[in-house]
């Protein structure tokens, strides 16, 4: 997959640069990350850095760092992965200072219709925790329609097992 920018109302996609590091381990300290989002753990500057140039490697799948277009800050990353048989998994989290401004819902619609066009997929997976409801409300703005549900399926930041939402969208 050749890596690519897209835009987005308020923000620019583009894939992670090892500048964004200091941002991204910031981001890593987030208490919502860390609960919602259990493989994000990034210790420190090496461990961002790292992450970072892994996600650049879109060998199997597409990381974007979600680029602020006011300030030019990091504001987060929306990731697809998982593709297989023209199917994939999406996810993504946001920096505490966007939240509520809609970056998050324009940011995953935009990926999911760029993977549907340019990647051919014809269906796009999105899960969270039952209780993150601000994750079911970004899902179902961004075309996801809800699924169903997946019990004791995920292990988060609070080292227990939770019920997921599994929601759909078709491309």
């Amino acid at each position: 997959m050749t890596p690519v920018e897209l835009p987005v109302p308020g923000a620019l996609l583009r894939p992670p640069r090892v500048t964004d590091a200091a941002a991204v381990l910031a981001l890593a300290q987030d208490p919502d990350v860390r609960m919602w989002n259990p493989r994000c753990r990034i210790p420190d500057e090496a461990a961002a850095v790292a992450t970072c140039l892994s996600d650049a490697d879109w060998t199997s799948g597409a990381t974007f760092s979600v680029i602020d277009e006011a300030t030019g800050a990091y504001a987060g990353t929306v990731a697809l992965h998982d593709i297989d048989n023209g199917q994939a998994h999406i996810g993504y989290r946001v920096a505490p200072w966007t939240r509520g401004r809609g970056l998050a819902t324009a940011c995953v619609r935009t990926v999911a219709a760029w993977a549907g066009t340019e990647l051919g997929l014809r269906r796009i997976l999105l899960t969270h925790a039952v209780e993150n409801v601000a994750s079911c409300r970004v899902a179902g703005k961004a075309g996801f329609g809800l699924n169903g549900i997946s019990r004791a399926s995920k292990r988060f930041g609070d080292g227990l097992l939770h019920d997921e939402h599994v929601h759909v969208r078709e491309c």
